[in-house]
């Protein structure tokens, strides 16, 4: 039962583990670790609903963080239509998957085309895909 000390409420590592469901060695580790901010008084720890509340935050904080480095991380993207065999010599680059499939609705013959993925800024070539594969995996 957390402990009501005028307008702040504390919480054992007992009230902890009951409500949470998490483990009271967790607990401990995160508190000893500094994830989780708390106070021992005598042998007992006792952590504030705020610090509670500032640990949820933080990993919510985290975890948006991580998602935005993830999306800025990925390369930027060049696609080039290429011609597979002798037949279709051919060759155009588009910078996106639209352009990329407007081009493809152009050809005659998609069977005779692939796309080459290739990093923009370094020219390495990430993966080839058959025409038809391409559309298909981008929908349309």
């Amino acid at each position: 039962m957390p402990k009501k000390i005028g307008s702040l409420t504390l919480y054992s590592i007992d009230d902890l583990h009951e409500l949470l469901g998490i483990s009271k060695m967790t607990l401990r580790a995160y508190l000893r670790e500094g994830r989780l901010k708390g106070r021992k008084l005598g042998v007992q720890w006792f952590v504030t609903e705020e610090a509670i509340r500032s640990y949820f935050d933080k990993d919510m904080t985290e975890a948006n963080t991580s998602s935005t480095q993830k999306k800025q991380q990925q390369p930027k993207l060049k696609y080039i239509v290429q011609g597979v065999n002798d037949l279709v010599s051919e060759s155009e680059e588009c910078d996106t998957i639209s352009e990329t499939l407007e081009c493809l609705k152009s050809q005659a013959i998609i069977s005779l085309f692939q796309i080459q993925i290739t990093d923009a800024a370094s020219g390495e070539i990430i993966e080839i895909v058959k025409a038809r594969d391409f559309i298909v995996r981008h929908g349309e």
